[in-house]
């Protein structure tokens, strides 16, 4: 899958900004499916919310905060639905070559949480993430601001299929960050919601159900509003997942409340958002390599900062996104609608 990034011009940041952040997107060159990884080699404090009622994770019971492990090493998103849970084991074998992980006397152990998102209407559906795909992500991640769009686990991505998936558009992958005297928090998104995207600034659908003609944005609230029916759906065959990190020192009680609160983003930026049918599922990440102290920004506005990262980083992943034609199927971008 060719990896389509936005301009310099155009970046809102990325999530890459945050101190000892890397990324790492595999695309399976077979279909569009993928993973991205979001490497943290000295560990980070982690918490997570899951707001959809179809979700597909791995690992995250052990971030609650009463619970034992204090950091994780990585966080893995992936396409492929269940199966796409494999991907974290090729991750676990990178960071174990690396000696990343916690000393267990009997090996070093790499914590991994792990999302899936529903993208096997995509092409061949028997091809999805493997160990070996989750591995390949681990090879390619840096430090630098990474690809957007039809890559890693948006390679597959769709949106607006609450009227049938032969109206929806092309979904992605997306970044953005924002710092505030000197604490960053930055979002990686993976936008496969069956909602619509909105612009949060404008209030505009920018991608999501088209008109029964293919040529123009539905606008899938005001269609419910109005009476119309959606076709019947297969749960759990949608699902936006996404990381928010900070270079801020946080406990696990406040990363888990900085998940919640990062949810408010997606609320602005996808409606109707947390269905049934969908999976929705943001990790928090603490780096601490800033310590909220002085003039530091508390969690009311790292808050703040959170929901706006995301749904920044939610709208980047349509706009960066090109259509895909597989067969018969053709899924158009926010670029060919615009």
């Amino acid at each position: 899958m060719p990896e389509h990034a936005s301009s310099p011009s155009a970046r809102a940041g990325a999530i890459t900004d945050v101190a000892g952040i890397e990324v790492g997107h595999y695309s399976d060159p077979r279909r569009p499916t993928g993973c991205t990884v979001i490497i943290v080699r000295d560990g980070a404090v982690a918490g997570v919310d899951v707001r959809g009622a179809a979700p597909g994770t791995r690992e995250t019971d052990l971030l609650a905060p009463g619970n034992l492990v204090q950091q994780v090493h990585a966080v893995m998103l992936a396409g492929g639905s269940a199966w796409g849970l494999a991907a974290a084991d090729g991750a676990m074998r990178w960071l174990e070559e690396r000696g990343v992980g916690f000393d267990v006397r009997f090996g070093t152990l790499p914590i991994i949480p792990a999302a899936v998102l529903f993208d096997l209407p995509v092409g061949d559906a028997r091809i999805r993430p493997d160990a070996d795909a989750g591995y390949a992500a681990c090879e390619a991640a840096s430090q630098a601001a990474p690809a957007e769009g039809n890559v890693g686990a948006g390679s597959g991505a769709l949106v607006g299929k609450l009227f049938g998936i032969d109206r929806a558009m092309k979904g992605g992958i997306g970044t953005a960050s924002i710092t505030v005297k000197g604490v960053t928090v930055g979002a990686l998104i993976a936008c496969n919601a069956l909602g619509d995207v909105i612009d949060p600034d404008t209030a505009q659908v920018v991608a999501g159900a088209r008109t029964e003609d293919g040529r123009a944005l539905l606008d899938t609230r005001r269609a419910l509003l109005r009476g119309e029916l959606p076709k019947p759906l297969l749960a759990g065959t949608n699902t936006t997942l996404g990381v928010v990190a900070t270079d801020a020192v946080l406990t696990k009680v406040q990363a888990n409340r900085l998940a919640s609160v990062a949810h408010d983003g997606l609320a602005r930026a996808i409606n109707p958002v947390h269905t049934m049918s969908d999976g929705d599922t943001l990790f928090a990440l603490a780096t601490g390599h800033v310590p909220l102290d002085g003039d530091a920004p508390g969690m009311t506005v790292l808050g703040t900062m959170a929901a706006e990262v995301v749904a920044l980083a939610t709208v980047r992943a349509v706009r960066a996104a090109r259509a895909v034609r597989i067969g018969d199927s053709y899924f158009p971008a926010a670029a060919d609608l615009g």
